[in-house]
């Protein structure tokens, strides 16, 4: 059914190619153009917003039936949390992590200034769900019993964000989702194949911290003070989880040495058991125990084989930088975007436009391209509904984040705190401010 209505669009369309115009300038110039069809009724943004080290800018295009990607944006005073959550399966994965990692980490911040132990962890862990729950916005009162009262937050001096505390979030948001797996499955089988990949960055102290599963990309925007061309440089920050790359393909060949099949090229594309692309995700049960298996009757899903052991990790690749004078921006952004434009292309459009709509902007001209590819235009592929534009290009999601350097010096800039998510047109307090003061 998709695929011949994707067909159809694309012979209804392809009319059209012969208006495309065809060097770089002028398609961006079409990109920035609202031509009197109008907008784009799956684009979503938020134009600019203010953090304590500087701006952000968001934007979500649809294409599947329903958006699979799930995204944030946490503002607090001296610290700014980002998560890009491209799921697939369906958007269950990615919006479980949506609506739980941020809370896992903040709560493991403050336990590792605490030191808390493992009881008084699991007591935290409870209290935070019945506070996120209820939408409180002050913690739990047992935490005047470990000592931590609310006007002490966590302070300069007390630690909290580090590569550690990124880790065992990561790790309490797998086991929670697969705690959910293991209660609905019965109901509902194919919660097992639904996962996500995870890419968070957070700016705390005037460091940024990146972690990722997937083949979702951080990229920074750089300025060399010693660069006469004044040419801004693009630096990867993550490793793409993906077996389309032969060292991932070798990584799961020297895992699973007996598996033959571990990794199979299927219809030109390298697989995963013939499955999945990504090799690190959240959730996809199914490839990590073998109580999620799922029997024949989903065939698309079906391991010949029970699983000896997990196929997929949860593992984030960390990566930690001090922020320097020359650091401008970091894009982080789902595959949706990097199957479009290099990290080149990217930093060059974010480099050489204003700030306001810029994440919009990298959208809209991955779009454009994702048009051109198939001999057509811009306007036109935005008239495609959801489900058949799957055909044409993935969900993309964008943050753009800019870093003034001057503001890393400033000790809890006022700026206002919030909570932004991807498709909302509700923006509400963030919880930093529970533990930031």
């Amino acid at each position: 059914m998709f695929s011949w209505l994707a067909r159809m669009a694309l012979f209804c369309l392809r009319p059209m190619r012969r208006y495309g115009r065809m060097n770089r300038d002028d398609d961006e110039e079409e990109d920035d153009r609202e031509d009197s069809s109008g907008g784009d009724s799956l684009l979503w943004s938020r134009e600019l917003e203010r953090h304590s080290f500087g701006d952000f800018s968001m934007a979500v295009v649809q294409a599947n039936e329903v958006v699979e990607d799930h995204s944030q944006v946490e503002t607090g005073k001296g610290a700014v949390f980002v998560g890009v959550y491209d799921g697939h399966g369906g958007p269950e994965a990615s919006r479980y992590i949506s609506d739980h990692l941020f809370g896992h980490l903040m709560t493991l911040s403050v336990a590792t200034c605490l030191n808390l132990t493992t009881r008084m962890w699991s007591d935290v862990m409870e209290n935070w769900e019945m506070c996120y729950a209820s939408r409180v916005r002050n913690l739990p009162l047992k935490f005047i019993h470990f000592g931590w009262l609310g006007g002490i937050g966590l302070s300069k001096e007390h630690g909290g964000i580090t590569e550690e505390t990124l880790r065992a979030a990561f790790s309490a948001t797998e086991e929670g989702i697969l705690t959910l797996v293991r209660r609905t499955c019965s109901l509902k089988p194919l919660i097992a194949a639904v996962g996500s990949c995870c890419l968070v960055g957070v700016i705390w102290k005037g460091t940024l911290l990146i972690a990722n599963v997937g083949d979702s990309r951080a990229v920074l925007g750089s300025m060399s003070s010693t660069n006469r061309s004044n040419k801004i440089a693009a630096e990867q920050l993550t490793s793409d989880h993906n077996a389309a790359l032969e060292e991932v393909r070798q990584e799961l060949k020297s895992l699973h040495p007996d598996d033959p099949h571990i990794v199979v090229l299927k219809h030109g594309v390298w697989r995963i058991k013939g499955i999945i692309q990504v090799s690190r995700s959240i959730g996809d049960a199914y490839l990590k125990r073998p109580e999620f298996s799922l029997d024949p009757s989903f065939p698309k899903f079906h391991l010949t084989e029970r699983l000896q052991r997990p196929v997929l990790s949860a593992e984030p690749c960390v990566y930690t930088r001090a922020l320097q004078t020359s650091d401008k921006f970091v894009i982080l952004a789902s595959d949706g975007l990097w199957e479009q434009m290099s990290n080149q292309q990217a930093v060059e459009i974010v480099n050489k436009h204003p700030r306001p709509g810029i994440a919009r902007r990298l959208v809209r001209r991955a779009m454009s391209i994702a048009a051109k590819k198939r001999e057509m235009r811009y306007d036109d592929l935005k008239k495609v509904e959801r489900g058949v534009r799957r055909f044409f290009h993935d969900d993309i999601t964008v943050v753009v984040v800019f870093v003034d350097s001057e503001l890393l010096m400033v000790e809890k800039a006022t700026v206002p705190e919030l909570s932004v998510k991807g498709f909302s047109h509700t923006v509400g307090p963030s919880k930093f401010s529970i533990f930031f003061s």
